[in-house]
């Protein structure tokens, strides 16, 4: 009867019949992710080895040659490279991530990690710097209503990240709390105050102090200073890093300052956006990687971050003497309208190498000056022009339309310098000490983002490590790019579970082709993707998926060593007891 019944069935039923008995022998998903086949590179600077990542809730479960089951969700990675999430050493994401927590343009070249905090961070405030800081918002408008580090950084968190966040604690931003924003020295009492304020800052979770030394009133600082706050940050397992002093006429002398505060505090320091600036500087690369290797064959850890183009962006207040700008912007621009002043100012910025602050203005030219970032809306139509041109329309000195640039839009105004040398910029790359930052905002090519434009260095800066110099120059090996935008970075910061493809840590991965990843972005079309970066995790979840991104928020706020909610996290007697 058995017999009969089962012929009866016929074929097709068999066979249904079978593929249920095989789904249900077959063992439950024991992973969240597995990737499969591609090409892993975990971050050592090793050869890229063929196999699988397997990931569980959010961390990295298995690295090999075979997952030993199967996933949830899989993505297939054949013809392609694995590698751990890449890390923005200098972001300046506080107002951008606000308005569009996916950050796409850094998303989609495979960064998790957005680190800010140069010279000015997004705490602590004082109830005076949080009004300043709504008065002074350009596009993006939003309450300012946090006071510490972490409150900043866990109110970007809460509005929903695609990817991880961390800061230091800007010098500027310490100083600004016991001091305001004049030229001005510190009391010991009121130094004492601010190694407090670092203290309490690093305690937060921030990665060390930041500073930015060629603006106001950052610049006001002296050396004492800066290593005195460096030390309370070393102590808790920080480091120092810095927009150096000069990047131009004085970069020798800059970069020593860096490596004496590194010596005097006891721990590491970083240059911010490494680069020789000026066409007569330019000769000066070889010394300044020679004061830094001679720096570290004596034991001190000191490196440096770059951004992959021969141009920076910054404001017109790199164009005039920080004297003027004492007190603040709207102090600022007061003075620049009083005659006398004005004409004082004027004459400094024709000096092409003032003694005492950095001309960029003078470095680069009214050709190589372009305009992309106004508060104003009735200035906006300038955006993409070069100072030569609307100087030349508005039938006045590059240097007085400058100023009044600057008195109409009640800003810096945001501008493109033409600095560097390729050749330097090539030369760099090839450093093992070197990784990268954007030194540039997260965003995407709509809404509040189109208001304004940027430097092409906010959507291509990592994928052009990967295209333009590891594949198309070979200024660096593969495996090497991905250490120095993952590994090294999160070894600079003290992260000890990120940077890397190990099981156990946190499952920050990117996935992407390594024969079509390009940069697309361009100084006069700068808000255009990279592409070739196909997935991302962060913190175990998909974050981007084929290309786009899905709008989950599994970014966190990754915080320091000196943070204490870590089990041996906090603050100890001297920064040798810390170990980088």
């Amino acid at each position: 009867m058995k017999l009969v019944a089962l012929s009866a069935l016929g074929a097709t039923s068999l066979t249904i019949m079978a593929a249920a008995m095989t789904l249900g022998a077959a063992k439950p998903a024991i992973y969240d992710y597995v990737i499969r086949g591609g090409e892993i590179l975990d971050g050592s600077g090793g050869k890229a080895v063929h196999g699988d990542v397997a990931v569980r809730g959010d961390r990295i479960a298995y690295v090999g040659p075979h997952a030993p089951g199967r996933g949830k969700a899989e993505i297939d990675a054949h013809g392609k490279v694995v590698a751990p999430g890449f890390i923005n050493m200098l972001s300046h994401s506080e107002d951008s991530l606000i308005a569009d927590g996916r950050g796409q343009s850094e998303l989609r070249q495979g960064v998790t990690l957005e680190v800010m905090g140069e010279g000015g961070s997004i705490g602590p405030l004082t109830p005076k710097m949080q009004r300043l800081e709504e008065q002074r918002q350009h596009d993006i408008k939003y309450p300012v209503d946090w006071t510490t580090l972490d409150g900043g950084l866990e109110s970007l968190a809460k509005r929903g990240l695609s990817m991880n966040v961390a800061s230091f604690v800007g010098a500027a931003t310490v100083r600004v709390n016991v001091l305001g924003e004049d030229d001005v020295q510190p009391t010991p009492a009121q130094l004492a105050d601010m190694r407090k304020i670092v203290r309490r800052a690093m305690e937060d979770g921030a990665m060390g102090v930041g500073s930015a030394l060629i603006y106001a009133p950052g610049t006001f600082a002296r050396t004492d200073e800066l290593a005195a706050l460096t030390t309370e940050a070393g102590r808790c397992g920080g480091i120092y890093i810095s927009h150096m002093r000069s990047e131009g006429d004085r970069l020798i002398e800059a970069a020593d300052e860096l490596i004496e505060i590194s010596r005097r505090s006891g721990a590491p320091a970083e240059i911010f956006h490494m680069k020789v600036g000026g066409r007569d500087n330019w000769p000066k690369e070889d010394m300044l990687i020679a004061h830094i290797e001679a720096a570290r064959a004596k034991g001190q850890r000191i490196t440096a971050d770059m951004y992959t183009y021969p141009a920076g962006s910054t404001g017109f207040d790199a164009a005039m003497p920080t004297w003027v700008q004492a007190g603040g912007t709207e102090a600022w621009i007061a003075r620049l309208r009083d005659p006398a002043t004005r004409a004082k100012v004027l004459a400094e910025m024709h000096e092409a190498h003032p003694k005492d602050w950095e001309n960029l203005f003078a470095q680069a030219g009214p050709e190589g000056t372009l305009l992309v970032g106004f508060k104003s809306a009735a200035l906006k139509p300038l955006t993409g022009k070069s100072l030569a041109e609307v100087a030349k329309a508005r039938g006045t000195s590059p240097e007085d339309t400058i100023i009044d640039l600057i008195i109409a839009d009640g800003s810096r105004v945001q501008v493109v310098y033409f600095l560097m040398d390729e050749a330097n910029v090539t030369q760099q790359m090839k450093l093992p000490w070197m990784s990268f930052g954007s030194d540039a905002s997260a965003q995407a090519p709509e809404g509040a983002f189109l208001l304004s434009s940027t430097h092409p260095r906010a959507y291509g800066n990592f994928v052009r490590v990967l295209g333009k110099y590891a594949r198309d120059e070979q200024a660096l090996t593969l495996p090497e790019a991905v250490r120095r935008l993952s590994a090294l970075p999160a070894h600079n910061l003290g992260l000890h579970d990120r940077g890397q493809l190990k099981a156990g840590y946190y499952a920050d991965v990117v996935v992407f082709d390594p024969k079509t990843v390009t940069d697309h972005a361009t100084f006069v079309k700068p808000q255009q993707y990279a592409t070739g970066v196909s997935d991302v995790l962060v913190n175990g979840q998909a974050v981007l998926k084929a290309g786009e991104p899905t709008g989950a928020a599994a970014g966190r706020v990754v915080r320091g060593r000196g943070w204490t909610g870590w089990k041996d996290g906090g603050c100890r007697q001297s920064a040798k007891a810390w170990t980088w």
